[in-house]
């Protein structure tokens, strides 16, 4: 029987790009979003292979409702891919949207915790599967105007190391992956639709694409069975971590 790919945020970026890569490998995917219309659009793409799921990350009732039943040869999940994100606006904490700040908070933290949830007891009583998270070297290393995506990302870092913990004793794998410069909507979503100002992040540079995170997860979750990849960080060449910041002149 084919293996399961349980991919949430799967209609555009990394999540879109895993599930064409898992899909022609021969394995289930399911996936998770708001846009319908996309969603679909993949399944025609993808065929029977792919089982578009509409629904909104921050929706605790439906996704433990959805996510914890899927039908038939779907049941069981071997992979889940914590993909379903997003950071909004850049101004310091300050002068922030509160609503921009929530909605980071309800998609980042609580629907990744959600779909963990609904998937895990399966999991651990099968003894069996591997649940990565999408994080960022923003759970690393912060960044003016980063504030709450920043802490969003140190939380799934945080998580997924402590769940390693909960799991002790089982053979269910938990991998956080950490990219850094990547174009994808990413910056599109952050600056709310200005694709102007998003195009101005990359300009000059050769950053991570979707593909690359596809094959990282690809990598991952086919390592043998008594291994566990806890953190993968990756950057672009053109990309590294910086030492604390000074202002001088104060």
């Amino acid at each position: 029987m084919p293996k399961h790919i349980l991919i949430t945020g799967a209609t555009s970026g990394f999540g879109l790009a895993t599930a064409r890569l898992f899909a022609s490998e021969g394995w289930l995917v399911s996936g998770t979003g708001r846009r319908a219309d996309r969603l679909e659009a993949l399944h025609k793409e993808l065929g029977d292979a792919f089982l578009p799921i509409p629904l909104d990350m921050r929706d605790r009732e439906a996704v433990m409702k959805t996510l914890g039943d899927l039908p038939g040869d779907r049941h069981d999940v071997d992979v889940l891919l914590n993909n379903a994100g997003a950071a909004l606006g850049l101004e310091p904490a300050q002068e922030c949207s509160l609503d921009d700040w929530d909605t980071m908070v309800d998609t980042n933290i609580k629907g990744l915790l959600y779909a963990t949830r609904a998937v895990l007891p399966g999991m651990v009583a099968r003894n069996s599967g591997h649940i990565v998270m999408l994080g960022s070297i923003a759970g690393n290393y912060p960044y003016a105007g980063g504030n709450v995506y920043c802490g969003s990302k140190a939380f799934v870092k945080q998580f997924s190391l402590s769940l390693r913990a909960d799991l002790l004793g089982t053979k269910v794998h938990v991998t956080n992956i950490e990219p850094g410069l990547a174009e994808s909507e990413f910056s599109i979503v952050r600056f709310h639709g200005d694709t102007a100002r998003a195009a101005t992040v990359y300009e000059g540079t050769s950053p991570i694409t979707p593909q690359d995170i596809a094959e990282t997860v690809f990598w991952v979750t086919h390592r043998p069975a008594h291994i566990n990849i806890n953190r993968v960080e990756i950057m672009p060449i053109c990309q590294c971590p910086s030492g604390p910041l000074v202002k001088k002149g104060m």
